[in-house]
């Protein structure tokens, strides 16, 4: 059987490359593109041979865990029914552990590709590397009867901005990614409490004036509103083969591309959108943690300024800003308006933000841009993140493996879970503005 697969796999990368040589000739080839596209496996081989994407990988891990979680299922039910688990099952289980391994090893080798680093250039540690290394792992290895084992991870790497601390991840992110920028621009510090206390700060009254010697001072006045935040859990899990567990490699490429991702992508959601109800996080744009930038199409056009611009829009809000004394540092936008903004042109055709060919930062008179799909399309925040909200880590990145959850152990399964405890202040709801990008 191995045999005829190889032999498959190389006659489907000699017609691959037969033709690549037709296309060039000006040869029709859509009757081969047509056969690739009804036989996946074929692609499949492309793939092993590197021909082939993180995309294809991705999906391809996904279909290998969702039979993984349906023939978990069916072995539950043949337990409850016949009080073993058949042969069929066992075997099936075994073939896609297999699966999920060769899938692990590609993922490793296209993320060793995309991320190599120069010579003499030292590496941060991933989340991944981290956990294999760890003793606690060696040590889940080695047993030979049930267990678990947990490790919190930690970022080791450093920026200016505001303090903060977050994981590179070095070269291209390939795929559908996200690259997450929300959090690197806010204030954070770490937490030893369950939840926070903190005090929002309402209106201050400056009555600061010049006073002859011995005259009364003027008396200023500022009122707040105390609130408590309690730190959330931002969790998920999935089961994997013992196979994979066991491979020290592939395990670390599975807990960066699947397990700590799936944490932050939705830490970034929260951060931006959270609702502010338990177990939510109360994000920068929930009620209460801006001050809505208030222009309608009537009120922008009696400024003159165009209700349809949206340059005219995030310009007055800057200024806004600049005026309550808490200047602007960064610009939030939804990816698609950012890409619709950057794709503006001149009456003369050419693009406002740069040609297409130059490398310019997102920016948008002078501020950081920072565009996200966590914010709602025609909708802009604008404000000071630093001053703003501040991030309190309670735990970061904790990974852990058990053999002991539910049926794991009688299928040869193991869950692997990824967790990370935090919170969000908003302090001055003065220092963000938020909005319609388009008002009505």
């Amino acid at each position: 059987m191995k045999t005829s697969k190889w032999i498959i796999t190389l006659a489907v990368c000699g017609l691959a490359f037969a033709t690549i040589g037709a296309q060039a000739a000006g040869i029709d080839t859509s009757p081969i593109a047509a056969f690739f596209a009804s036989h996946q496996e074929a692609g499949l081989g492309l793939s092993m041979m590197g021909i082939g994407n993180i995309d294809l990988v991705m999906k391809a891990m996904d279909g290998v865990e969702a039979k993984l979680k349906a023939m978990s299922d069916k072995a539950d039910g043949e337990m409850a029914t016949i009080g073993k688990v058949s042969a069929d099952t066992k075997t099936a289980l075994e073939n896609i552990g297999v699966q999920q391994r060769e899938l692990a090893d590609r993922l490793l080798a296209i993320e060793q590709k995309s991320t190599a680093p120069a010579a003499e250039t030292k590496q941060d540690e991933s989340y991944g590397a981290q956990f294999i290394k760890n003793a606690e792992y060696a040590s889940f290895q080695k047993k030979t009867s049930r267990g678990s084992v947990g490790v919190e991870l930690k970022n080791t790497v450093t920026n200016a901005i505001g303090n903060t601390y977050s994981e590179r991840r070095p070269g291209i992110v390939e795929g559908a990614f996200r690259v997450f920028t929300i959090e690197e621009l806010l204030t954070s510090i770490p937490t030893t409490s369950n939840a926070i206390d903190w005090v929002r700060e309402n209106v201050f009254t400056n009555s600061a004036a010049e006073a002859a010697e011995g005259a009364q001072l003027a008396q200023s006045s500022i009122t707040f509103t105390p609130g408590t935040m309690p730190v959330q859990n931002v969790a998920h899990f999935i089961k994997i083969t013992r196979q994979l567990a066991m491979d020290n490699a592939a395990l670390a490429a599975y807990i960066n591309r699947r397990m700590v991702y799936g944490v932050n992508l939705r830490v970034e959601n929260q951060l931006v959108s959270g609702n502010g109800t338990t177990p939510n996080l109360s994000g920068l744009t929930t009620a209460g943690n801006f001050t809505a930038h208030g222009y309608t199409t009537a009120s922008l056009t009696a400024l003159g300024l165009s209700p349809t611009n949206r340059f005219d829009l995030i310009g007055k809000m800057i200024g806004d800003s600049a005026l309550a004394d808490y200047p602007a540092d960064a610009v939030v936008l939804n990816t698609g308006d950012w890409w619709t903004m950057r794709l503006t042109k001149d009456s003369q055709g050419r693009y406002l933000l740069g040609d297409p060919g130059s490398a310019v930062a997102p920016a948008l008179w002078g501020r950081p841009v920072v565009a996200s799909n966590a914010m709602t399309a025609d909708t802009v925040w604008v404000g000071n993140l630093s001053q703003a909200a501040t991030l309190h880590n309670r735990e970061g990145i904790t990974v852990e493996l058990s053999d002991s959850d539910e049926n794991n152990f009688q299928l040869g399964l193991v869950t692997i879970r990824a967790m990370r405890r935090l919170a969000l202040t908003v302090e001055k709801p003065a220092a963000a503005r938020y909005g319609d990008l388009t008002p009505a």
